[in-house]
């Protein structure tokens, strides 16, 4: 299973046993497209909110595999110099300094103009080969000696024209260098996209990858969640956090609360030696999961209310 050349998870249940060790809960739909997309060797694109672990789960399954872990972070403006390969071109000039004290001697020999051009476009290929070729994060995932993992992250934070680089890679796991010519993979890495909706991506891209949406949890994976990753909260409190962060998601907030957000507040609870949700107490860490003031005076609105809500929810068995 885990032979760096050869990445096919076995089952459904194995990749939400063996996640879960990892500090990772995969709902059935997150298992289900993972292990689909190790057989059918397609990229998968995770699309949702900020915050809700699309780029944990490719960092999670380089872990699990083994494998090696290349990332590109998008960003507007973002092109194939960045993202794919450059040339060396500090070499390159060395390499030209070179040739032209070398220039006397590699012509000695040359019979003519024709002759001495023969012999010089002998040193044109050598200028631009794999040699002087600097790969960037897409190239070394296709370079890659063993199966890697290739995250393509914010990939909606890009342009629309650096979409069109990757349908070659995406599609024929291969990227063609006009100086070089095709390159293709020596082992398919294991491919995420993900993307917060920003922007609509292509209909092209989207073709190529299978499609995964992770919403916020609901209430019941949520607790799954702050259990497997502060395991020494209460029982009563987490349960009362869950319920009231689930709470807080529902109002009109300039940013949600975030999972990661929701964990550090459990934490920080801990840290106090908090028994129980209070007016007080949420007022004092609101920070920890809310970020613009707009946002924190909206919750002091509804704040009394929705602890009584949180209280008489964990206490419903």
């Amino acid at each position: 299973m885990k032979e760096n050349n050869d990445i096919k998870f076995q089952s459904i249940e194995e990749i939400e046993q063996e996640y879960k060790k990892k500090g990772y809960i995969c709902s059935p739909q997150i298992a289900t497209n993972l292990y689909l997309a190790s057989h059918l060797e397609k990229p998968i694109l995770i699309e949702g909110p900020a915050g809700v672990g699309k780029t944990e789960l490719a960092n999670i399954t380089a872990s699990y595999l083994d494998s090696d872990f290349f990332r590109l972070q998008c960003y507007e403006g973002l092109d194939e110099s960045k993202a794919i390969y450059e040339w060396k071109y500090g070499k390159q000039l060395l390499y030209t300094q070179i040739l032209k004290e070398k220039l006397n001697n590699i012509l000695e020999d040359a019979d003519g103009l024709e002759a001495s051009m023969a012999k010089l476009h002998q040193y044109d290929d050598i200028f631009f080969s794999k040699k002087f070729l600097e790969p960037r994060p897409l190239l070394k995932a296709l370079l890659s000696k063993n199966k890697s993992v290739l995250l393509i992250d914010e990939v909606d934070k890009s342009d629309q024209e650096f979409e069109a680089y990757l349908l070659e890679i995406l599609s024929d796991y291969q990227i063609s260098i006009p100086e070089i010519g095709t390159i293709k993979a020596g082992y398919k890495p294991f491919v995420f996209l993900t993307s917060n909706n920003t922007r609509e991506l292509s209909e092209a891209l989207k073709r190529r990858c299978l499609h995964l949406y992770i919403p916020f949890p609901d209430a019941h994976l949520e607790n799954e969640i702050i259990r497997l990753k502060v395991p020494g909260i209460s029982e009563i409190l987490r349960k009362q956090l869950v319920a009231f962060i689930q709470q807080a998601r529902a109002l009109d907030m300039k940013k949600v609360p975030s999972i990661g957000e929701t964990i550090d507040w459990a934490r920080s609870l801990l840290l106090l030696h908090a028994d129980i949700l209070n007016v007080q107490l949420v007022k004092k860490t609101a920070n920890l999961f809310l970020k613009h003031e707009e946002d924190k005076a909206m919750l002091e609105n509804h704040i009394y209310d929705m602890i009584i809500k949180a209280i008489r929810i964990a206490g419903e068995k």
